[in-house]
């Protein structure tokens, strides 16, 4: 298991990060508990989790549930100290979360102090800006995105209260470094450019979705990463499981994520079906198993700080650690390089 910086924080984390975001409807404490247990047995040191989880399916009365579980396991081993805990809070949107309203620095004081008493602990790690107040393209939204319609100045205004109050609570000891997840470059930038001119708290990373049928990562954002030293957070590093070939000839496994949410919040269509057969039959080629040659191409990007993998089960759990060992080489990179020009926006 290789160890990576979380931008310049100083703070090291395992390239695998165990997503949570089943834990609480899908999986129950036990299962959860479980799932903790073998991570760190395999060097896992670096879970993610957020107050929104968790998730298929999502409302009122599961918000809050997974932190809960990763709270109870914390206090049952414990093990706070040797774990680096990373959580966010809640964009707008969602009704039953501050009642839908936009982001704002009372909003992140009081999610903040919610989820430290859910986690039972006195800091989280790396605390992340779920998604931002702005319209943006991720969620599958980039076939009809467009900023034009964005207030230019309140973009601005909600970047920066954001930022001066996540660095409130740096100083406060409550968080150890901040994030951002489902943002732009130019987010991103505004970001940087407060923290370096106000002296605030860096962001150190963001979490965006990356895998093989869903490469935005690759342009703008990892030259960002480059100059910047603000890493990837690889999230759906299987795009929801498709990548391991479970659903290929329109199979919907008992137990499944699609038997909850059969659009698999927008991947489930049929331009993604001849490129995951053809990731599907690479993998084989290269006597290798579809998963865990997806999570090894993943973690091969040199922008990529971790990728977050989520399980249902033991043995999905046990795969997709064990992706950690498997060496992408020039062979495998240059067929998957092939199949990206062939299929280059599956979903």
């Amino acid at each position: 298991m290789k160890i990576k910086s979380l931008g310049r924080t100083g703070i090291e984390v395992s390239q695998i990060c165990l997503g949570t975001m089943t834990w609480g409807s899908q999986n129950s404490l036990e299962e959860a508990s479980a799932q903790m247990d073998y991570a760190v047995e395999n060097g896992v040191n670096f879970f993610d989790t957020a107050e929104m989880y968790p998730v298929t399916p999502i409302g009122p009365e599961t918000y809050g549930r997974t932190e809960e579980f990763i709270g109870e396991w914390l206090k049952a081993r414990g093990k706070r100290d040797d774990i680096v805990l990373a959580s966010k809070v809640a964009g707008p949107g969602r009704p039953w979360v501050r009642n839908g309203g936009p982001l704002t620095p009372q909003g992140i004081r009081t999610a903040l102090d919610q989820s430290l008493k859910r986690l039972k602990t006195d800091y989280i790690d790396l605390y992340q800006v779920h998604w931002p107040n702005r319209n943006h393209f991720h969620f599958r939204n980039s076939w009809s995105y467009s900023p034009f319609g964005q207030d230019r100045f309140q973009a601005r205004i909600d970047i920066a209260e954001t930022l001066d109050a996540l660095d409130d609570l740096v100083k406060a000891g409550k968080i150890r470094a901040v994030g951002l997840s489902n943002e732009t470059s130019w987010g991103t930038m505004k970001y940087l450019e407060r923290a370096e001119t106000m002296d605030r708290a860096r962001i150190a990373t963001v979490q965006n979705e990356y895998n093989l049928l869903y490469r935005h990562h690759d342009l703008d954002m990892a030259e960002l990463a480059h100059h910047e030293d603000v890493g990837l957070l690889a999230f759906s590093p299987l795009a929801t499981g498709l990548l391991t070939g479970k659903y290929r000839n329109g199979r919907v496994p008992e137990g499944s994520r699609a038997t909850i949410s059969p659009d698999l919040g927008g991947r489930m269509q049929e331009h993604q079906e001849p490129a995951v057969d053809a990731y599907c039959k690479l993998a084989e080629t290269h006597g290798l198993d579809p998963a865990q040659m997806a999570l090894a191409f993943v973690l091969s990007r040199p922008f990529v700080t971790a990728a977050i993998i989520g399980a249902t089960s033991m043995e999905q759990l046990k795969t997709n650690i064990a992706a950690a060992d498997v060496a992408m080489t020039d062979d495998i990179l240059g067929d998957i390089a092939r199949l990206h020009r062939a299929f280059p926006a599956p979903i």
